[in-house]
């Protein structure tokens, strides 16, 4: 078989005992993503495992039994009923696992097709590939080596258990196990520094090299079919540079079963325009539908004119959102970096950026590199918006959150609807280099929606701004901090403080990314009223200035489609470089002012956050409840 290209995990040595009272179950965090490279990586430094075919989960163990998050966030718990089920009865207080949905032949293959056939029948066919284990009984193990998580979820997975599944791996060789699953009909190799971190983002930590091209694409359109009630072939989009473009027709893979699937989703989609441009010869006769569904395809290679070559339909990816969909291209091996490392070279290291206390350029881009791994699960993968000052802070400062492509291939684009129908190519970064990068374009400032590409008409927080009134000293602001926390544990959120390196405080709770932008704004909105209403001597929630006169505003504005709200960890372009950074609810008692934190305090931050003790850390088990 081909696991057997794979090490034997050595036997258990001890059981774990029962365990104490169980805890709540840890909240989801983002995950860590594989970069796609040309060839694996050499040397000791880097264990290998089976790359599967399946849905990526997070499954949150706990009192209450389990969940199951998928990398985006949402809760599929009721789809993976069996594996939740499973997981309920591990021997912990509490755990996160992250791993891998799949179904598995006799051969040891992972098939993403049965793995759709098996979701809307078999579902008890369905395993839990494990293969990394985030936090255990209350203790957070993100900032342990990787072979340390692994042993200690070696421990707590049942023996013989025919659902929970433990991911073995190599250490070394793995051309030579990449070679052995490909000649096997796998899909192909995960590779992994042994001794890294778990960084919820795309550190360059954890790279893919895979035996057959096969990615997600949009399907905008079909093309009809002369011998049947369905189609011939669907035509497929993907987002590059900011833009859904062209990629071709697929029109095999399918069976009867799904072809029909397929015409009823697209048919009230259907829309008169062409969805992207196309040759005409290719499409003639296309009916085409809104950007909305994403496939999965196998393809041998794309041609020059950035088309597919032998594409094969292999399902549907309802974990995938359109706006997510963009190209995936190989990088050469030698340009990976090593996790959250930048290797953007800084030019001008001596221009003085922020006059009054006379910090560089130079010392910018170090505060900026330092807090890479702590600062991108926070702000990658996420539309955001650029603060640029090139001459720096006291000359002419712009906020950017297009690109056609300036800022080269580190610094990324999703393209996103605007309400008149057409798309824009909006920043993203999910590396140190794209941080880097845009700290060398100029950017002090990071500002980011409060959704994450993966679908950005689902928010994944709720932010508060509290912003005071001229003449309001920072006593005021903090009891009002203290007195939104109260109002939103009543009706069920819990938050966290964040300093913002300005005058005020961002009041944050965390959400699985579930309500819609109109439902999220509606409720900021009535809360924010509410707590006017409630203290009109303290708090306002009028949007003119001339009404908040001695108040603080209650900015709810954040919560709404297309806004942005300064990154944790981002640099302000203020006097002294302050810097906003997320703290406890006891630090907030005691902290002096919203600048407290500059750009000096880079090795703090990253130890305070290292500790994890706030809820921030990921997005918590929480919806937005009903006022």
């Amino acid at each position: 078989m081909a696991r057997a290209a794979l090490k034997k995990t050595p036997a258990k040595p001890v059981m774990r005992s029962a365990p104490a009272r169980k805890l709540a179950p840890p909240p989801f965090q983002p995950v860590q993503l594989a970069t796609l490279v040309d060839t694996v990586p050499t040397g000791s430094n880097w264990l290998h495992e089976m790359k599967y075919d399946g849905y990526r989960l997070l499954v949150a163990v706990g009192d209450g039994g389990a969940r199951a998050y998928t990398r985006s966030g949402l809760d599929w718990s009721d789809r993976f009923g069996g594996i939740v089920d499973e997981a309920s009865s591990l021997e912990v207080r509490a755990a996160l696992i992250d791993g891998e949905a799949v179904v598995m032949d006799e051969n040891g293959r992972s098939s993403f097709q049965a793995l759709q056939g098996a979701l809307k029948g078999a579902p008890a066919t369905i395993d839990f590939i494990a293969f990394d284990l985030l936090s255990l009984d209350g203790e957070d193990l993100t900032n342990l080596p990787l072979v340390e998580r692994k042993q200690k979820l070696r421990y707590i997975l049942p023996e013989g258990s025919a659902r929970l599944r433990y991911s073995d791996h190599i250490v070394g060789n793995g051309e030579q196990l990449l070679h052995s699953f490909c000649d096997a009909g796998l899909e192909g190799v995960i590779s992994k520094r042994a001794d890294g971190r778990y960084i919820g983002s795309r550190s360059g930590g954890w790279l893919k090299t895979k035996c057959i091209k096969r990615q997600e694409f949009v399907v905008v359109g079909w093309t009809p079919s002369d011998k049947s009630r369905s189609f011939r072939s669907l035509i497929l989009g993907i987002h590059d540079g900011g833009e859904l473009r062209y990629a071709g027709k697929v029109g095999t893979g399918f069976n009867t079963d799904e072809l029909f699937k397929l015409i009823g989703l697209m048919r009230p989609l259907a829309q008169d325009k062409p969805t992207v441009k196309a040759p005409r010869a290719e499409v003639r006769g296309a009916h085409w539908i809104k950007p909305r569904l994403v496939a999965e395809i196998a393809y041998t290679e794309m041609t020059n004119e950035g088309t597919l070559r032998h594409p094969s339909y292999l399902g549907l990816r309802e974990d995938k959102k359109p706006e997510a969909v963009v190209l995936e291209t190989e990088a050469p091996i030698g340009t990976i970096a090593e996790p959250a490392v930048s290797s953007v070279k800084v030019s001008n290291r001596e221009r003085v950026i922020f006059p009054e206390s006379s910090i560089t350029k130079g010392q910018l881009a170090d505060y900026y590199a330092a807090v890479a791994p702590v600062m991108l699960p926070w702000v990658g993968s996420r539309p955001i918006s650029l603060v640029r000052c090139p001459q720096g802070r006291a000359k002419k400062c712009f906020f950017q959150k297009h690109d056609a492509g300036s800022f080269g291939e580190t610094v990324k684009h999703v393209g996103i609807l605007e309400k008149d129908g057409h798309e824009e190519p909006y920043l993203y970064i999910d590396t140190a280099d794209g941080l880097l990068t845009c700290v060398q374009m100029g950017t002090i400032e990071f500002h980011g929606w409060g959704a994450r590409i993966e679908d950005v008409e689902k928010a994944d927080r709720l932010v508060f701004d509290l912003d005071p009134d001229e003449g309001l000293d920072f006593e005021a602001v903090r009891k009002a901090a203290f007195h939104f926390r109260e109002i939103l544990q009543q009706i069920g959120l819990e938050t966290f403080p964040m300093v913002t390196g300005g005058k005020g405080i961002h009041v944050i709770a965390p959400l699985v990314p579930k309500a819609e932008w109109p439902e999220v704004k509606d409720f900021a909105h009535r809360l924010a009223q509410a707590v006017a209403q409630s203290d009109p001597d303290n708090f306002t929630a009028a949007l003119p200035k001339a009404q908040r006169k001695g108040r603080i505003f209650v900015d709810y504005l954040r919560n709404q489609r297309g806004a942005t709200a300064v990154m944790p960890y981002g640099v302000r372009a203020r006097p002294e470089a302050p810097v906003a950074a997320p703290i406890t609810w006891k630090e907030m008692e005691t902290i002096d002012k919203p600048s407290h934190f500059h750009i000096g305090d880079a090795k703090e931050l990253v130890k305070r956050a290292a500790s994890k003790a706030l809820i921030g850390w990921g997005r918590a088990d929480q919806v937005l409840p009903d006022l």
